[in-house]
């Protein structure tokens, strides 16, 4: 079965990244993906940023573009303004997180007049009526929840609040995948959970980056690319691991599958291809 496909991007900082980003939007945007987001920086360093390359990508890709939205370091009225400035461009889909706090920080603190956590502002955009909601969900536990079932627990707090589905953390292995979706199911959510996907570029970047938001570094991956990297096959590895990785959830019964492309669309593309997604259209416009 050909799964449906959706990509994170996120929004450049220089003229170089911007070459980047579009270059991976041609390469990827041939896979008719479902929809595509654009992240926020943490502390919301990239506000401006992810509104203007929504609004860009709306505007000329013809890609369902949903937009990364935070509760940091603003108030309610600020950030629902930025929620109607991209209901304004004809955006409709906005992914709702909490947010990382600010460089520098350790844990996140409310803006006194912003929304305490990500349930409060599901509940805000909800009530506008103006937005289909997607939101966060974590397979191995957050690295500030107390235990998994708190997590679980959260996470039926958004989306009873308003949230159409969850998108997931990365993980390495299916199963941690598979464990987490019974235990939603067991807890009464019957709303779609999607697996998020990283097809690995740089293992060492992604081995901090889990360990930072505590997901499980299985031992035989950590072992694999140490080997990869002595013969210079990190990136036939990680296509393997990576189709291996997807090909056991669709046998599990995964519809959908989100790969975080961190604008780098060579190992996402090839591991697609590998699933059977190949090329419906081809992008003509993107700026």
């Amino acid at each position: 079965m050909r799964p449906q496909i959706s990509f994170e991007f996120f929004p450049p900082r220089n003229v170089e990244g911007t070459f980047r980003l579009w270059d991976a939007v041609q390469v990827l945007s041939p896979l008719d993906p479902r929809f595509v987001s654009v992240t926020y920086g943490a502390g919301g360093t990239t506000r401006d940023l992810t509104r203007d390359v929504v609004a860009t990508l709306h505007k000329h890709s013809g890609l369902a573009t949903a937009a990364h939205l935070t509760c940091v370091d603003a108030t309610r009225a600020e950030t629902l303004e930025i929620a109607q400035g991209f209901a304004a461009a004809g955006v409709s889909d906005i992914v709702a997180l909490r947010g990382d706090p600010p460089k520098g920080a350790d844990t996140f603190t409310p803006h006194p007049d912003g929304f305490a956590n990500s349930v409060e502002l599901i509940e805000a955009l909800s009530k506008t009526g103006d937005f289909n909601i997607r939101v966060g969900a974590y397979p191995d536990i957050h690295p500030e929840a107390a235990d998994a079932q708190a997590d679980i627990d959260w996470l039926k707090r958004k989306l009873d609040a308003g949230a159409s589905e969850a998108l997931t953390q990365f993980f390495f292995e299916a199963e941690t995948f598979l464990r987490f979706r019974d235990a939603c199911a067991k807890a009464g959510i019957d709303k779609q959970i999607i697996p998020g996907i990283l097809p690995i570029e740089n293992w060492k970047g992604a081995r901090n980056f889990a360990k930072r938001c505590g997901t499980h570094i299985p031992a035989w991956v950590d072992d694999a690319f140490g080997k990869a990297a002595r013969d210079g096959r990190e990136d036939l590895l990680a296509t393997a691991i990576c189709t291996e990785l997807c090909s056991e959830l669709l046998d599990e019964g995964v519809e959908n599958l989100h790969f975080y492309t961190l604008n780098r669309p060579e190992l996402t593309r090839d591991v697609c291809f590998a699933l059977g997604v190949t090329p419906n259209a081809k992008l003509e416009h993107v700026a």
